[in-house]
Formats: structure tokens, C-alpha cells, sequence
């Protein structure tokens, strides 16, 4: 085995290997190692739990210790050691505390965590926490918003294009292409058989887009990523979007679009789930069937009435609204739901599916063109 294969093997195992492995660090490898050690190695305590190795008792220590790992480690692997950390050590209190939040590497899992402590979190972090939150934001915002924009819009275009349009209208570039089989040799000229054009209705609302968002504590990264998509669509003139997230309560957030940040900051997660409430609430905001799109998005664990819910999403299937269930909308593997009421939507019409974010644009673009989503989830979603 070459020496640098004895050496990761030796830094994964931590220090009882090095005898076995017969490698002896470096002083810059010692570091790394006792930056992962700080971590990953505990003791048995008499209890049978497992204690820290000593992260979690001196916020000078966390501070160095957070140091040490950006410089040792690339970002990816460091949102990963931090998660960690918070879930292994108990040091969510370095979350409380500004200069220490300042100092970790931001990430969609440290802003879920931010979310949730945001009750109990000391007002002299909220402002620290808001800036961590606005960093991740505007690097998803830069990943998806100028994609999701086009998608959208290019679907309004194409839903919106008309056979018979005024001359003003005329979309001389399509019409052209269109009929270029038309050519006429004798005037020398296309004779035009069919304009194409964009209807005046464009310069209005065409479509009303409701987002459900399920704040539950297991649908943490789909409520960063779905409020970030309902700021963008909420950007968009020719759509009127309207957010609402919900546990056993109801609120909406669509007067806050204008900001994801606020709109994150709005979102309480933890708490049980009323799906059926949500749905009643929804139901209120549909005033043109044929022209809505509802995204539920949930784990579909109902803590409410469970007949009453599907009977409301029957509902709105029947008066024409374009309802589609989003287990999850997330970055992360196959998401927990619940399989028997998911089974049941799809039975009503529901396309019922998990969705990556990069998927999510061509998933609006499809809705708003009335595709068949459940043939494009087959097709798309792997």
C-alpha cells in the first residue's frame, strides 16, 4: 500500500491506527487530524451515550475549531463537519452567538437550522443570522432565478400566442419562420398563410400560482428552496403567486415576496401538520380554476382530517385547478412521506412526486403550458 493510501487511512481512522498502519504525521496532518478528531472521536460515557471530545464547552475553542476546518477542508466538506457538529456535539449554541456565526460556511442545512432557532435566538444574533441567510439566498437566487424567469416566461409566451393577432402584436420573427414554405417566386416575397402573435392578454395576469408550503420541522431544505421560488415567481408580472406556508396554522406570506429573506424569517418550522387546513385557506385564494396552479408541498404526513383533505383536493381537481403534490423540493436523497395518502392523490388526479430544485423550472413551465405532469414527472424525475 503507497504511503499517501496508509495516510488517509490513517487520518480516517483517527489515532489508535497509527501503530497499525505504521504512519507518522506530519505536523500540518496532526492538525487535520485533531480538527476531525474534535469531532468524530467520543468516548463512552457510563450511561452507554456518546460525550464530545470537547467542542462543546468553550466558545473560543468552537471559534478555532470552525477556523481550522475551512482552512483544512473545502466547502462542501466543511457544511457537512458543521452539520455534524451540531447534531453530534449539541453546539447549536454557536449559532447563538455572532462572532461564532459569523465564522461558518453557510450553507441551505445551517439556514434551516437558523429558521428554527429563530424564536429563541438572542436579538443581538438575528442580524448576523439574517446576513448568513441573505449570503446563501443570493447564491441559489444567481444558481436558479434568471432560469426559472425564462422557463416561466417562455411558457406564458408560447400559452399565450395567438393564430390571429393585432398588427401590433404580430411576432414578425415566428410569423416569417413559420411560413417560410410560402416563399412566392413571382412577387418574390413570403405570402404569409398564418401570423403568428401574442394576444393582448399577455400584458395581464395569465396565470394564478399558489404555493402551499408544509413547515414542518422534516421539510426544513424544501421551505428554503420553495420560498426562494415564490420570490422569483412573485417577481414576475404576468403571474400572480401567492405563498402560504402552514403546520396546524395557516399563514400567508405573499406580501412579503418581495424580500426570500423575510419571507424565510416568516416561516416558523416544527410544530404538527394540517393539510386540510392549508387546502381550505388555498381554496378561499382560487378565483379562476382553468387558470390556477396549486404546488402543495409536503411530506403529506396530515394530522388534520385525512378525508376532509382529500375531499378539498378532489375539490379543486374537478373545478379545473392544476394541483400538483411536491414531496419534497430538495437537494437531498428519497425524502419520508407519507405513502398511502400520495398514493391517494395520484388516484385523484394529483401528480404526486419529489422535485430537485434545478428540475422545479421546467416543472412551472410545464403546469403553466397544461402538460401532463404526471407524464413529465415519468419523464423527467428520475
Amino acid at each position: 500500500m503507497s504511503d499517501e493510501r496508509l495516510r488517509r487511512w490513517r487520518l480516517v481512522l483517527g489515532g489508535e491506527a497509527e501503530e497499525e498502519t505504521g504512519t507518522t504525521l506530519s505536523a500540518e496532518d496532526r492538525s487535520v487530524d485533531a480538527a476531525l478528531a474534535a469531532l468524530y472521536d467520543a468516548a463512552e460515557g457510563e450511561s452507554g451515550t456518546q460525550r464530545s471530545a470537547g467542542l462543546g464547552s468553550s466558545a473560543p475553542r468552537v471559534a478555532r475549531w470552525l477556523g481550522d476546518i475551512r482552512q483544512y477542508f473545502p466547502s462542501t466538506v466543511v457544511q457537512v463537519m458543521q452539520r455534524d457538529a451540531v447534531e453530534r456535539l449539541g453546539i447549536t449554541r454557536m449559532l447563538m452567538e455572532p462572532e461564532l456565526l459569523g465564522a461558518v460556511e453557510p450553507d441551505v442545512h445551517l439556514v434551516s437550522t437558523l429558521l428554527a432557532l429563530n424564536e429563541v435566538m438572542p436579538e443581538e444574533t438575528k442580524q448576523t443570522a439574517r446576513d448568513v441567510v441573505g449570503r446563501v439566498v443570493a447564491e441559489l437566487e444567481a444558481r436558479l432565478a434568471e432560469r426559472t424567469r425564462a422557463a416561466v416566461t417562455g411558457a406564458l409566451d408560447r400559452a399565450g400566442r395567438t393564430a390571429r393577432p393585432r398588427h401590433s402584436d404580430i411576432d414578425w420573427d415566428r410569423t416569417i419562420r413559420a411560413n417560410l414554405k410560402h416563399f412566392s417566386p413571382a412577387l418574390g416575397t413570403i405570402v404569409p398563410e398564418r401570423l403568428v402573435g401574442y394576444a393582448r392578454r399577455n400584458h395581464s395576469v395569465q396565470r394564478d400560482i399558489v404555493l402551499a408550503i408544509d413547515q414542518s420541522g422534516s421539510m426544513a431544505e424544501s421551505v428554503v428552496y420553495a420560498s426562494l421560488f415564490g420570490a422569483v415567481l412573485g417577481s414576475i408580472r404576468t403571474l400572480r403567486t401567492s405563498l402560504v406556508v402552514f403546520d396546524t396554522a395557516v399563514v400567508d406570506l405573499t406580501d412579503q415576496l418581495e424580500d426570500p429573506v423575510d419571507v424565510l424569517f416568516g416561516t416558523q418550522l416544527g410544530g404538527g401538520t394540517d393539510i386540510n387546513r392549508a387546502l381550505a385557506y388555498c381554496e378561499e385564494l382560487v378565483t379562476k380554476p382553468a387558470e390556477t396552479v396549486l404546488v402543495l408541498i409536503s411530506d403529506l404526513y396530515e394530522g388534520g382530517i385525512r378525508e376532509e383533505m382529500l375531499r378539498r383536493a378532489r375539490s379543486l381537481v374537478e373545478s379545473g385547478v392544476q394541483v400538483i403534490a411536491l414531496l419534497a423540493l430538495a437537494d437531498s436523497g428519497t425524502p419520508s412521506y407519507d405513502a398511502e395518502n400520495a398514493a391517494t392523490l395520484a388516484e385523484l388526479g394529483v401528480p404526486t412526486f419529489a422535485c430537485t430544485p434545478d428540475k422545479f423550472p421546467d416543472l412551472m413551465a410545464a403546469a403553466i403550458r397544461r402538460e401532463d405532469i404526471g407524464g413529465w414527472a415519468a419523464t423527467n424525475i428520475t
